[in-house]
């Protein structure tokens, strides 16, 4: 599991990205902590959440964000 916690910008996604693709087994990102969100992490949360990355503690707004970003890949 890792613990993020802060801002979750582009830069942060990116090196996030990187640490996933190593990670082995499962893994659970818990947003707890994240105070403020980045559209491109919310589309980068809304990929990783759908390859099987699981969130926990996910504020109700980046929740719906990350939702209504799936509803507009699906529209496309």
């Amino acid at each position: 599991m890792l613990a993020l916690s802060g801002e979750l910008d582009t830069e942060h996604a990116a090196r996030l990205e990187d640490l996933l693709m190593e990670a082995q087994g499962p893994t659970v990102l818990d947003l707890k902590e994240v105070t403020l969100v980045a559209r491109e992490a919310v589309r980068f949360l809304a990929r990783v959440e759908a390859g099987g990355v699981r969130l926990v503690n996910c504020p109700e707004y980046v929740r719906r964000w990350i939702a209504a970003e799936k509803a507009v890949r699906q529209d496309s």
